[in-house]
């Protein structure tokens, strides 16, 4: 019978270790090290400690970064995880010097890095450059939405809020009714009834202090929006897999390697009004490594339909910049996707329904309608008026005048069903903007550059640009959620996301 050398998993071994030894040249630990030791200035940090004289040594900020960017690279986000490893895996003990620092002290230096982490961030940016890992020639700009380290039932207006309240406090009174109930009955509550009235309590009072604390929160139409109590700076936003309590994690990328040469996390789930703020901070990114004030000038910049509208696109043309942002119509405008309805059940042959074009599909576009000015109306193709209803009327980012035909005119007309849509039933109805036939407006000039084989091949590169980006964050690093509150902290975290994505740029295509 044949014979083999036993083993057991439970003895322990005591093995000499060189430290040094752990780090391979061409790991990530190695990038990682090597750049925070001789690439990185930290003196910064400095300020933050008071104990030259007195108390006791802190953990090296050196050796702090370190740690956290190699748990951030592996997907380990918890400090509580991160302070395992640095008890027990030997990469993170080589890395640390055999230092153990807790969770509060990994914790406490995420948080408190605000100011500090940008500046990182821009020397490892200057790294890239230095390397020539920076095209410089094409941009995009795209978001992530992520839950945060907040309840989504937590949320509503100040009068949802005060309901919810309400329903707390009328609970609290069944429970301690019953709890009175069961006093006189001789059968006195269990501890899971106790917890219960505690923790009823804390919600009350938790709301109640919001409420006395806080002001409600506006939005852009002077109206009250959600607040939450949990996290007032984050927000609700609609995700492909539903509405999420979270922040949107920005990205601005150069298309010759992805590296991120802006990163930050907003509270808000708009896209449209983050192109300003992140136009402006990849700036500043780009002035602090060298580059010249007008570096975007004349670059390509590329961003999906929800940055469009027009003051962003105001914006671009004032930057000199080459921007491609196309409306959400634009692909029933491409003849690619002229059939792309065929697949919106799936790919299976029952499930597929051909379209069948009707006469009411095919209506007289705006072109079809004269304009008398002697009478500021519209003529339609029956030779019929329509008569301004409503000057100026503001819908998303433009103005308009509303032209509106007689409901007896349109209800004898033979061309009824190739002028009216479903929800136009008795008359037709003209949006005309105020600068129509008079100029091409910003707006226009987007939609025929985005509809030119030009704008189409540059457009298409954007999801080639930076979409990577965030598979690579959310997929291989598997950031799927915040752990951490408040915008100032929640940015922090997104951008040392950002900067462990930079070194893996560095450490793939660069020479550390």
């Amino acid at each position: 019978m044949a014979k083999f050398k036993k083993y057991n998993y439970d003895q322990m071994m005591m093995v000499p270790v060189t430290l040094k030894d752990q780090l391979l040249e061409g790991t990530m630990e190695h990038a990682i090290n090597e750049i925070v030791e001789k690439k990185i200035n930290l003196t910064h940090f400095l300020e933050n400690y008071n104990n030259d004289d007195t108390g006791r040594p802190a953990y090296d900020p050196k050796i702090l970064l370190k740690v956290i960017l190699l748990s951030y690279c592996r997907g380990v986000i918890g400090s509580r995880r991160i302070e395992r490893l640095c008890r027990e895996n030997i990469t993170f003990m080589a890395l640390t010097c055999g230092q153990s620092p807790d969770h509060s002290t990994i914790a406490h230096f995420i948080s408190s890095m605000n100011k500090e982490v940008i500046k990182i961030f821009r020397d490892i940016l200057l790294l890239c450059d230095g390397m020539e890992l920076l095209g410089g020639t094409h941009f995009s700009l795209d978001g992530m939405k992520l839950p945060s380290n907040a309840s989504k039932e937590m949320s509503g207006t100040f009068k949802d809020l005060k309901k919810k309240k309400g329903k707390l406090e009328e609970k609290l009174k069944q429970v301690l009714h019953e709890h009175e109930r069961r006093d006189k009955e001789d059968d006195p509550p269990s501890e899971k009834g106790r917890k219960q009235i505690k923790r009823l309590e804390r919600k009350i009072e938790r709301i109640k202090r919001f409420l006395e604390e806080e002001e409600p929160k506006e939005g852009k139409r002077n109206k009250e929006i959600q607040s939450n109590i949990t996290d007032n700076e984050s927000a609700k936003m609609p995700t492909s897999h539903g509405v999420i309590q979270g922040y949107n994690g920005q990205a601005f990328v150069d298309s010759k390697h992805q590296v991120i040469v802006h990163a930050e996390a907003f509270g808000n789930g708009q896209d449209h009004d983050n192109l300003s703020p992140m136009l402006d901070g990849a700036k500043v990114n780009m002035e602090s490594i060298g580059k010249e004030s007008e570096y975007f000038e004349d670059k390509i910049l590329s961003c999906d339909a929800n940055y469009h509208n027009k003051k962003n696109l105001q914006l671009c043309e004032a930057e000199g910049i080459d921007a491609y942002i196309p409306d959400v119509k634009f692909r029933r405008r491409d003849e690619r996707y002229k059939n792309q309805h065929r697949f919106k059940g799936g790919i299976t042959p029952r499930k597929i329904k051909e379209r069948v074009e009707t006469p009411r599909s095919q209506r007289f576009p705006l072109t079809d309608f004269v304009y008398d000015e002697r009478e500021n109306v519209y003529i339609c193709p029956n030779r019929k008026k329509l008569i301004q209803k409503t000057h100026r009327i503001h819908l998303g980012h433009i103005y308009y005048d509303l032209y509106r035909s007689q409901e007896a005119d349109c209800n004898s007309c033979k061309l009824r069903l190739k002028c009216l849509s479903k929800k136009e039933v008795r008359r037709r109805h003209l949006l005309i903007p105020l600068d129509y036939g008079k100029k091409v407006s910003v707006i226009e000039r987007m939609k025929q550059k985005i509809d030119s084989p030009e704008g189409k091949r540059k457009y298409s590169r954007r999801l080639a640009i930076v979409e990577p980006v965030f598979a690579n964050i959310r997929c291989h690093k598997r950031l799927d959620r915040f752990t951490l509150r408040s915008k100032a902290k929640v940015n922090v975290q997104w951008v040392l996301y950002a900067m462990v994505h930079n070194i893996e740029k560095i450490l793939r295509y660069g020479m550390v």
